[in-house]
């Protein structure tokens, strides 16, 4: 009956629309009220759920990717990319999806690689002769890899949520992988459409035009070896090389790109701060929710659950992985990870997964949620940018999704794709 108050107000709560954040700590406030547990407890751990310096990473990256994307720094990386493969016949849905890979290193948000990308994407390649709604499928997928390829926000959420057990570093290297398959596969996808519908070829860019792209791009990208080449070299914490990469951002972007004007930093920090702290509020609450799971032992429960249906941990990968993209469809990434991670924890244990593997399995089941409807925030940033209907681009959306639960399968049945980088660097 316990466990049935705390979920159950929790459900309802989120069905009649409470914001999840609220419904998580409110349904917290139920359990603890329904097993008599002083309401103190129950606030100090939201207190103390917030109160981890491993979380101030977080802030630091959103500011730092916030300062780079409206910094014009898309339109650098696009053509960047199209350097590389913009002359492939098909080169400017090439172009999409290698310009999210480098934004995604210095993003780590697929809305804001999605908006970043669309705006200056879907208008090119309609211009070009590509259909709107193809440019705006290939943009929300590609957009995925920004969630696992560092330094991603929910590396750093899901390591909070495992009780800092999972390094943020392990995170970071065990993303990249998956994150390069998904892109591979989706410019795979690509080139099979532009050979069948006869999509346009780019031009070579000239040399000199090319080593002045290349220059002005690798300011930016040189983001991604002060965070990796720091944390890896022992130098900074993920959390100090986010301090530093924000720094870095603003001086690349005010003295270097100056694209930007001072006048509109003050509502860029502004959107930052109602961002990180809409995420700390949720972090908070779910931290308050997850000890009253722990305190109704909802875990092992669960976990006898799972071994009652099978012993095989490929099964239950497979069930877990349909969990997720059920559950992907009804919410959102972040909560999702902190409520479910201490749920599957023991679970993923008893069956010797790996829990770096188990994260960005994780991570690439509730990315596939993130351009599928209902809530599918990242589709419906898509639409927005494109001008389309959702219903107009889901309907043209299923090559992509067979791609990404193509992805999702090698990704969950080939450990070494998200391992064997964490392992080569961090032993």
């Amino acid at each position: 009956m316990e466990p049935l108050v705390l979920l159950g107000t929790f459900a309802i709560l989120v069905t009649i629309g409470v914001p999840i954040a609220y419904a998580l700590g409110m349904a917290a406030v139920a359990g603890a009220v329904y097993i008599d547990l002083p309401l103190e407890a129950v606030v100090l751990k939201i207190s103390d759920g917030v109160d981890e310096f491993s979380l101030l990473a977080i802030p630091f990256f959103v500011l730092a990717g916030a300062i780079m994307a409206e910094g014009g720094l898309a339109m650098r990386l696009v053509n960047l990319a199209r350097i590389f493969v913009g002359f492939i016949r098909g080169g400017l849905s090439l172009v999409n999806v290698l310009a999210s890979t480098f934004f995604g290193c210095l993003s780590g948000s697929a809305i804001a690689d999605t908006a970043s990308i669309g705006s200056v994407m879907i208008p090119e390649m309609e211009k070009a002769g590509y259909p709107r709604v193809f440019a705006t499928c290939v943009t929300v997928t590609g957009s995925v890899q920004a969630i696992l390829i560092p330094p991603s926000h929910n590396a750093v959420i899901y390591s909070f949520a495992t009780g800092g057990t999972v390094s943020i570093a392990a995170l970071f290297l065990g993303g990249i992988g998956p994150g390069l398959l998904l892109g591979t596969l989706l410019m795979s996808l690509c080139l099979f459409f532009a050979h069948r519908r006869g999509y346009p070829k780019g031009e070579l860019v000239p040399i000199r035009q090319a080593l002045r792209i290349v220059g002005d791009g690798l300011w930016a990208l040189f983001t991604v070896v002060i965070i990796l080449g720091g944390i890896l070299s022992g130098i900074f914490t993920a959390t100090e090389s986010a301090s530093v990469a924000c720094v870095y951002a603003f001086c690349v972007t005010m003295f270097v790109y100056r694209d930007y004007k001072w006048s509109d930093m003050p509502q860029l920090v502004h959107r930052v701060v109602k961002t990180v702290g809409m995420v700390m509020i949720l972090i908070g609450f779910a931290a308050g929710f997850g000890y009253l799971m722990a305190m109704m032992q909802i875990p092992r429960a669960i976990t006898q659950a799972f071994l009652t249906v099978s012993e095989n941990k490929y099964v239950i990968l497979m069930l877990i992985n349909v969990m997720f993209l059920v559950l992907g469809t009804l919410m959102d990434m972040a909560p999702l990870i902190l409520i479910c991670t201490p749920i599957l924890l023991p679970v993923i244990a008893t069956f010797g997964i790996d829990p770096v593997h188990f994260g960005i399995l994780m991570m690439v089941n509730l990315g596939i949620g993130l351009i599928t409807p209902p809530v599918g925030s990242t589709l419906f940033v898509g639409c927005a940018v494109s001008g389309l209907t959702m219903e107009k681009v889901v309907k043209e959306l299923w090559p992509f999704y067979l791609i990404m639960l193509t992805a999702l399968a090698l990704v969950t049945y080939v450990p070494s794709i998200t391992l064997w980088i964490p392992k080569t660097f961090l032993g």
